[in-house]
């Protein structure tokens, strides 16, 4: 039998990775903006559901042949981390300062390699460690939180950072036989599914600017879950992992020039160790050697 082979291609999986984190900056952006009118519930359900709608132009031109799996499990799990994520993300931005929630969500690639080493038995290097460590200082500079980190409700955010971390690296193993198209696919047809049910309770009816927003999102998401799979199928979380946080600069950016919130000294020093990260996950190759954990 011919073992299947994950490809490691580290630079072309870097820039994909970076222009996701710039449609997630974006799709931040429509958040903030539809979130003063509309509940989470509603906003979680319309990202999936839009991402289900995106895929209907290829079904009606190739069928769903391109979408059946002999792996169901495995989406259905890479869908219980990353909807789980969402949520977890969206309590954190409801009950903390945004700031210290920012810091959770680019948490995750720092979980990234010791996960994948565990899981996926792929090597864990000291310049993996190094490289997240790096950036992990400069997102906590360019966030500045405060206090609340201490704050009880900040597990919500700790636990985005977990599940986000693992719906990572189960692209990661899913990728020797699922293309990015299959995964983002059966992640917003189960999300749509299971973030439907709490519009039970939580249903309000919508204004066609608000609708237009939220489209725009589900959009934009999708978009970015796409580039972002298939960012992770081209090369080990560990080594590409620290070029999501190039989506933190990204979204300070998008602050400054549309509500005139001008990063202090801090956050011009995180995004300088933030890209100092970046170039040693791409510039310092890790040495090849013995797999540091064996088989189960």
């Amino acid at each position: 039998m011919v073992e299947s082979v994950r490809l490691d291609q580290p630079r072309r999986g870097a820039l994909l990775l970076a222009l996701s984190g710039l449609l997630f900056a974006i799709m931040g952006v429509l958040i903030r903006e539809v979130s003063t009118g509309v509940n989470n519930e509603t906003v979680v359900f319309a990202r999936n559901l839009i991402g289900v709608f995106y895929f209907l132009p290829l079904m009606l031109i190739r069928g769903f042949a391109p979408f059946r799996t002999q792996r169901l499990g495995s989406h259905f799990l890479r869908t219980f981390y990353g909807l789980g994520a969402m949520y977890c993300f969206f309590y954190a931005i409801a009950h903390l300062p945004l700031a210290d929630a920012m810091v959770f969500t680019y948490a995750a690639p720092v979980f990234t390699p010791v996960l994948a080493w565990w899981w996926l038995k792929e090597s864990l290097t000291g310049r993996m460690m190094l490289s997240v460590a790096i950036g992990f200082v400069g997102v906590i500079l360019v966030a500045k939180p405060t206090g609340a980190l201490f704050d009880p409700k900040a597990l919500a955010g700790v636990a985005a950072s977990l599940l986000a971390a693992c719906a990572f690296v189960s692209i990661r193993a899913m990728s020797d036989s699922e293309p990015a198209t299959r995964i983002v696919f059966y992640f917003a047809s189960f999300s749509t599914l299971l973030s439907a049910i709490p519009l039970l309770w939580a249903y309000q009816p919508l204004t066609l600017q608000q609708l237009g927003l939220l489209t725009a999102i589900g959009i934009v998401a999708t978009t970015s879950q796409l580039v972002m799979s298939r960012a992770y199928a081209l090369a080990p979380p560990g080594e590409i992992g620290p070029l999501s946080y190039l989506a933190i600069v990204f979204s300070g950016a998008f602050a400054w020039i549309l509500w005139d919130e001008l990063p202090g000294w801090s956050s011009w020093l995180g995004a300088g160790l933030i890209f100092t990260a970046s170039l040693l996950s791409l510039y310092l190759p890790a040495k090849p050697g013995k797999t540091p954990r064996a088989g189960v």
